[in-house]
C-alpha cells in the first residue's frame, strides 16, 4: 500500500475596514480581493483557501465576527466537512507608517487604546456579550483620577499586561523565505496595544485552546507597497505555509 500524501493545510484570512486616519485600508482589499487572485494564480495541491472575512477595526465589536469565524473553523475540521489537515489563520492589518511587511511572533495582555475605535468603543468597565459556547471575558480597564488612562489586560483572568501568547508558527523561518522571494519582510515582538494586538491576542488565545495556529501580519499602505506586490506577497507567505 501507498504512503498518504501531505495533509492538507486551510488558510483562512482576516482583514480590517477602515479607520481613523486610514481611509481605505489595504487589507480591506486584499482580503476582498484574495479568492479570486488566488483562482488566478493557484495554490499548491495540499493548501486551501478557506473563509475571508472583513472585520470591523474594533475590538469588543470585532470579537463576536472574530469568534464566529474561528469556532466554524473548528467545527468544520470536526465534522468533517473540510480537510482533516492543519488549520492555520492570518489576520492583517495595516501599519500606516510601515514600509515593509512585519510578521508579529506574539499578541500582548494590554488594553491601551489612546482613541476610541470604529465603532466608538474605548477599553472601560465592559462586558464581552455571550456568544453560545463561547467562555465570557470581562475587559476592565481603570482610568487614573487624572483622567489618563491606566494599562489594563485584555483578559484579566490571564493575569497581567505583561502576560504574552506566541504564535507556534516559525515567523523567522517564514521571513528568510520571503525574503529569499524577494520580499521586504522583517519578524516583529510588537503589534502594539490596539485593535491589532487586541484581535491577536484573543486569536492566539483560541489557537492554543483548539489546536490550530495563528498569525497576525502587518502591510504598508498602498502608497508605500503597491497593491499587486501586496497581493503577490500574500499568495508567497500562503505557498510558504503550505
Amino acid at each position: 500500500m501507498g504512503s498518504e500524501g501531505p495533509s492538507v493545510v486551510t488558510v483562512h484570512v482576516t482583514g480590517f475596514k477602515k479607520f481613523h486616519g486610514v481611509a481605505e485600508n489595504p487589507t480591506e482589499k486584499i482580503v476582498t480581493n484574495l479568492k479570486s487572485f488566488i483562482e488566478k494564480k493557484g495554490l499548491p495541491k495540499n493548501l486551501v483557501l478557506g473563509s475571508c472575512t472583513v472585520l470591523e477595526t474594533a475590538g469588543q465589536g470585532a470579537l463576536g465576527s472574530l469568534y464566529k469565524i474561528l469556532e466554524s473553523s473548528v467545527e468544520e475540521r470536526e465534522n468533517g466537512s473540510s480537510a482533516q489537515g492543519p488549520v492555520i489563520w492570518i489576520h492583517f492589518g495595516v501599519n500606516s507608517g510601515a514600509t515593509r511587511f512585519a510578521l508579529e511572533n506574539q499578541a500582548v495582555n494590554e488594553a491601551t487604546f489612546r482613541c476610541p475605535d470604529e465603532l466608538g468603543w474605548k477599553p472601560q468597565v465592559a462586558g464581552l456579550p455571550n456568544y453560545s459556547s463561547l467562555s465570557i471575558y470581562i475587559d476592565i480597564v481603570f482610568y487614573r483620577f487624572d483622567g489618563s488612562m491606566q494599562r489594563a489586560p485584555i483578559v484579566p483572568s490571564d493575569g497581567s499586561i505583561s502576560r504574552t501568547r506566541e504564535t507556534t508558527l516559525p515567523v523567522n523561518e517564514l521571513t528568510k523565505s520571503l525574503r529569499k522571494t524577494g520580499y521586504d519582510v522583517m519578524p516583529s515582538d510588537d503589534a502594539g496595544r490596539f485593535v491589532c494586538n487586541y484581535v491577536y491576542y484573543h486569536s492566539l488565545r483560541f489557537a492554543e485552546q483548539h489546536g490550530i495556529k495563528s498569525l497576525f501580519v502587518h502591510v504598508p499602505l498602498f502608497l508605500t507597497i503597491d497593491e499587486e506586490v501586496q497581493m503577490h506577497f500574500v499568495a508567497s507567505l500562503l505557498e510558504a505555509l503550505s
